[in-house]
């Protein structure tokens, strides 16, 4: 039987799969179906082959023969960001109606006096209030004004409305005016959805409460209609097997779950590249890495640590949009191989962050796109093989038309402003980087940056260059690595609650109680997967701040009862990571709880032990073409990758062609293969500086 796993980004839907018994592993790479994501996902199945696609005669996996398919998709962040979901409404407390519009005051830009706040996610005539107050320390205040309720719930019936979040406003810390809102609104529409705050993040500070409640509620009936018709469409095709998801935080979650909370999967695509960096770090023991993966739409940056991805809560989908589930701290720009290069009014040149997608895709492709992309770019670079590895012919003639257009805006050549999209595009990736790793108190030399997507390699090692990173692995299946890293991610529940408390007063009963409490819960959620007992491991952690702070630092909690000796490492830990993100601690400031959290996981499968295909590295040197590199040309060795061996080396300038992938070594650099098959490269920082 056969696990695989499927991510559907912006412009390609990528398959990686391995037989569970024989070790055999497929790929594919297909573009993909914006108007209908699970055709792309059916025909990646059709088209998955060996590496390479001369390996075998038939292509294709039989959907009978899939035990478990892991699925990461960008459906629920396309819908958020296009506002493309049915209307749903918001019912809270009289006074906070334009809580989720409002939000912390913030501006993005201090001196733009013409920006706008994003769209927000809930329209102003589908926000509904009832009087109600629940106090801060979780007492009723003032009831649940009824008639007033019922009025609102016939006001949502009479719009047609079925998807309805309740945030009221203190409902963390006791949840039920919010639960007798709902049923006074299922009374009067029995279909709808329903999704509370106080259930779907029970978390102080309203504005991020409200705004994940809303997201809930907005994507409920998206996700639960896309998977639905995936599921349909798979079992049509004779598919019997398990359907898991991947989720923001890490891991992956049960079908009927994952349509519970949608909102749980919004950096989905992205998560599986940093469990293949996970993997990445255990086998070639580096516990620091810095993650990119680079699509045709995005480029996305992260830090493992420890061999342990980042988790943040203070995610936003766009400025002033939080979204307070537990994340991995992944940051995303619009630089891929689609971005599209333009010139600004004061005559710069720009690239991205709009995409040709997958349709019309760049101008390379043939079908229809006019606009210079970086994919063009590196064509004319002689970076790109014409047929794309046999996929699709390249149209070089297209790509030169269209960025001839930018070019003649600058008054440079062609091939010149080729390089120019090329170079921009790495500096916005750079920036990512920085913003993951600097902004963070970290430094980046102590890092190796590992490259994932299609296009990712390509711009690694000049990306490692700008930020002075000394090392690039690109790992054997690159390609299509956050579909490799998604069947080896453990099944995985988050569940938190808030708790303020100063060291100094905690009350350990309470605070043992609340963990036995969280732990229970991620239980029953991880038996509703089918695990339990000692499968299932724990993590306890809590989000604390030194008394008077604002925002808080994810600190490590032991394991089993806590007692005062918990108390004082818990304190030494807290110092420790505030340390570890902003430099400073402070032994003056007492810390203080803020909220519980507690992680339960269950470990799935093993990673397929790597196999090359015979070969030898005089066989792999495919032939030699011209790239060029800093404004001249170079003769290049053109090296199959696929069939390197562990321990054979290559010197820049050359270009390693994979089967889902492409690697550009610059000069000076040079690379080894390691012996799981991944190409360990030295960038070579001082001939880069002193170039």
């Amino acid at each position: 039987m056969w696990r695989v796993g499927v991510d559907v980004g912006g412009t390609f839907t990528d398959l990686f799969g391995w037989n569970e018994e024989t070790g055999e592993r497929v790929t594919a790479k297909v573009l993909t179906t914006v108007w209908d994501r699970s055709e792309g996902v059916i025909d990646a199945i059709r088209k998955a082959t060996q590496d390479p696609i001369s390996a075998v005669e038939a292509a294709g996996l039989p959907f009978d023969q899939i035990s478990t398919l892991v699925h990461g998709t960008t459906t629920a962040t396309n819908a958020l960001i296009e506002r493309s979901y049915p209307d749903p409404a918001l019912v809270t407390t009289d006074g906070f109606r334009d809580t989720i519009e409002i939000g912390r005051q913030h501006r993005k830009d201090l001196y733009d006096p013409y920006q706008v706040k994003p769209k927000p996610i809930i329209k102003r005539r589908y926000r509904y209030t009832v009087p109600e107050r629940i106090t801060v320390d979780g007492t009723e205040e003032r009831p649940l004004d009824t008639d007033a309720a019922h009025a609102v719930a016939k006001q949502i019936a009479a719009e047609g409305i079925k998807a309805v979040a309740v945030g009221f406003i203190n409902s963390y810390m006791n949840g039920d005016h919010e639960r007798q809102m709902r049923d006074i609104i299922l009374e009067h529409i029995p279909d709808a959805h329903v999704m509370l705050s106080a259930e779907v993040k029970p978390m102080f500070r309203e504005h991020g409460r409200f705004v994940t409640t809303a997201i809930s509620a907005a994507l409920k009936p998206v996700m639960g209609e896309y998977f639905d018709h995936l599921l349909g469409r798979l079992n049509e095709q004779g598919f019997n097997g398990s359907v898991l998801v991947l989720k923001s935080s890490g891991g992956v979650m049960g079908l009927d779950l994952a349509k519970e909370h949608p909102e749980e999967m919004l950096e989905s695509g992205p998560a599986g590249g940093v469990a293949y960096a996970r993997y990445l770090a255990e086998v070639t023991d580096t516990p620091s890495i810095i993650c990119t993966d680079m699509g045709g739409t995005s480029f996305d940056a992260s830090i493992i640590e420890d061999g342990k991805g980042i988790i943040t809560r203070d995610y936003e989908l766009e400025f002033e949009v939080p979204v307070i589930v537990p994340m991995l701290d992944i940051h995303s720009v619009g630089a891929g191989g689609g971005s599209i290069g333009w010139v600004d009014e004061g005559g710069s040149l720009r690239v991205g962050p709009k995409s040709a997608s997958s349709f019309p895709g760049p101008a390379c492709y043939g079908n229809g796109g006019t606009e210079p992309t970086i994919t063009d770019a590196n064509l004319l670079l002689g970076r790109l093989e014409p047929t794309l590895g046999s996929k699709i012919t390249l149209d070089r003639e297209a790509s030169e038309r269209a960025i001839a257009t930018v070019a003649e805006q600058l008054g440079i050549e062609t091939i010149e402003a080729a390089e120019a999209m090329v170079k921009i595009s790495c500096e916005i990736m750079a920036q990512a980087v920085k913003k993951v790793v600097v902004n963070k108190g970290r430094d980046p030399r102590d890092y190796v940056l590992v490259s994932f997507g299609g296009a990712g390699p390509m711009h690694a090692c000049m990306v490692a260059q700008a930020m002075s990173i000394p090392s690039v692995i690109v790992p054997a299946a690159a390609g299509v690595g956050s579909a490799f890293g998604a069947t080896v991610m453990d099944l995985r529940q988050d569940v938190e609650t808030s708790m303020y408390a100063p060291m100094s007063v905690v009350d350990l009963n309470k605070l043992n109680a609340t963990y036995a409490d969280l732990e229970a819960r991620a239980r029953e959620l991880m038996a509703r997967d089918g695990v339990r007992g000692e499968r299932v491991e724990i993590t306890k952690t809590a989000q604390m701040r030194y008394v008077g702070q604002t925002f808080e630092v994810e600190t490590p909690i032991p394991h089993g009862e806590l007692d005062q000796d918990s108390i004082k490492t818990i304190t030494n830990e807290f110092h420790r990571m505030h340390e570890l993100e902003y430099g400073v601690s402070s032994d003056d400031f007492e810390p203080a709880f803020v909220s519980l959290s507690i992680a339960a996981t269950a470990h799935m499968a093993e990673a397929p032990e790597f196999k090359r295909l015979s070969g030898d590295k005089m066989h792999a040197l495919k032939n030699k073409r011209e790239v060029y590199f800093d404004r001249e040309w170079l003769e290049c060795p053109v090296i199959n990758g696929q069939i390197l061996q562990p321990g054979d080396t290559a010197t820049g300038p050359a270009v390693i062609e994979y089967t889902d992938s492409v690697c550009v070594l610059p000069p000076n650099a040079s690379a080894a293969v390691d012996t799981h098959g991944n190409l360990v490269i030295d960038v070579a920082l001082q001939a880069s500086v002193a170039a």
